[in-house]
């Protein structure tokens, strides 16, 4: 299942991470687990922060995609099932009145 992770990082917390190199060590190892489809970073309400979209295999999978931002960056995360626009028309399709 398409999934979009949001997470975001407390000020001081991100702060430390950039200078002793863990942002950049947790980051890539998240992307090279996942390959996302997309991948975007930005900053979001005054934090860093960041979006990935990528293909949820398994229920499980949620713990290993969640817990080096959770334990490495102290990051608010979020997991949201997210749908392109052909997953859209398809379900539209199907949720049509007959």
């Amino acid at each position: 299942m398409r999934m979009m992770l949001k997470f975001s990082l407390p000020v001081e917390k991100g702060n430390q991470t950039i200078k002793d190199g863990s942002l950049a060590k947790t980051l890539e190892s998240i992307m090279n687990k996942l390959k996302p489809e997309s991948a975007y970073f930005a900053p979001l309400d005054g934090k860093r922060s960041g979006m990935m979209v990528f293909d949820l295999a398994e229920p499980s999978q949620i713990v290993e995609v969640v817990e080096p931002l959770f334990l490495n960056l102290n990051a608010d995360v979020e997991i949201i099932p997210v749908m392109n626009g052909d997953d859209l028309r398809k379900g539209l399709g199907k949720a049509a009145p007959k």
